[in-house]
């Protein structure tokens, strides 16, 4: 598959790197979340599993659940929420309290469940990749309904196995998203009651998987089968600051904890490079910046 040179005239910052932990050949790590203690919690997609490595970079299993794990995001003491496919192929969303599903619901009208963010308190948004969407889920209740579906969400070509709205995160009074089939990154003005406005375009041609902000509003995006991370700062100029040497090869998720970003990977496996697909692993990048707070939290828009 030859890719379209997006980057060739892109500066490079290169940062420190250092990987935490390695997993198999053909382990496809798809995210992660991060909790106040520093311990990291990592999706391996096609295995189902959840795995956690604590601050002392020891890594455990701490879940299981028959068929696909995609999205999770932190929702308090040893609580997870986490998206993705039963053995079966249909949509769910399953809530996790130390290690065990506490709760699992179908959600037969979405198509590809992916990354999640929380846009308040107990809501949280969830990208549906094939549909064009977005998800909005409440944590008390468990509902969830439609928040937004738009063609700049959706995939220019259907046939196209990359995915549409892919990451997302609020900042500010925004919600930004990547569609990473079109390579888009888009902003949503939120309305006073977190209702979406008409989407716009932030930035076009790059190939954005998920992403994160640090407090001064610079995004961080994982450009997956690209295998670099990019700063793009508000005004949209971009800067690689790693690259496959740095251990990011097929990055599809990145995470702050303090003024570091966290990287996960899967090696390669959706575009293998030259040398064949690499071990999945979990980087550490040393950014320099602050980015520890929940992104409903910051309103530097």
């Amino acid at each position: 598959m030859a890719l379209p040179d997006l980057y060739a005239n892109t500066p490079v910052e290169l940062v420190p790197a250092q990987s935490l932990a390695t997993f198999p050949v053909n382990t496809f790590l798809e995210n992660l979340a991060i909790a106040p203690n520093g311990d990291i919690f990592v999706t391996s997609h096609e295995a189902g599993e959840i795995f956690r490595l604590d601050t002392h970079h020891n890594l455990t299993q701490y879940a299981k659940l028959d068929g696909k794990v995609t999205g999770i995001v932190i929702t308090g003491s040893d609580n997870l929420l986490v998206n993705g496919w039963t053995a079966e192929g249909v949509p769910f969303i399953a809530t996790l309290t130390q290690g065990t599903v506490e709760s699992l619901q179908t959600v037969p009208d979405a198509a590809f469940l992916n990354g999640i963010t929380a846009i308040a308190p107990d809501l949280y948004l969830m990208a549906d990749s094939y549909r064009g969407a977005i998800w909005l889920f409440e944590l008390a209740t468990k509902a969830v309904k439609i928040w937004l579906e738009h063609p700049l969400l959706a995939r220019s070509d259907s046939s196209d196995p990359f995915p549409a709205a892919n990451g997302l995160k609020r900042f500010g009074n925004n919600l930004y998203v990547s569609n990473t089939q079109q390579k888009l990154l888009l902003r949503i003005p939120l309305s006073h009651n977190l209702a979406p406005q008409e989407p716009e375009l932030f930035v076009s041609g790059t190939n954005i998987d998920d992403f994160a902000f640090d407090t001064y509003g610079n995004l961080y995006g994982a450009t997956h089968v690209y295998n670099s991370v990019l700063r793009i700062k508000p005004d949209g100029q971009t800067t690689v600051i790693a690259q496959s040497e740095q251990g990011v090869t097929g990055c599809t998720a990145v995470a702050f904890h303090g003024t570091d970003l966290y990287v996960v990977n899967n090696g390669g496996m959706f575009l293998p490079p030259p040398g064949g697909v690499e071990p999945a692993q979990i980087v550490r990048l040393e950014v320099g910046v602050t980015g520890a707070h929940p992104n409903w939290k910051l309103h530097h828009d």
